[in-house]
């Protein structure tokens, strides 16, 4: 599994911030960079009052998670 993570602002607020992410299954992590962007920009269209700040991919560590 890949976690896209991204930084999300508040548009009218640019200093009120959140941490969020997407999970992909069966994604690669160079395909996860390469298609970050539009899937930034259609989450960014389904929740206009927030500006993606800023992103990376990883792998998600299932290990460590809350069950």
């Amino acid at each position: 599994m890949i976690e896209l993570l991204f930084t999300a602002c508040l548009a009218t607020a640019p200093d009120v911030c959140e941490q969020k992410s997407l999970t992909f299954v069966d994604v690669t992590p160079m395909a996860c960079m390469m298609g970050a962007q539009p899937e930034l920009a259609k989450w960014q269209v389904e929740h206009p009052k927030f500006s993606v700040q800023g992103w990376k991919c990883k792998m998600v560590n299932l290990d460590s998670q809350a069950i």
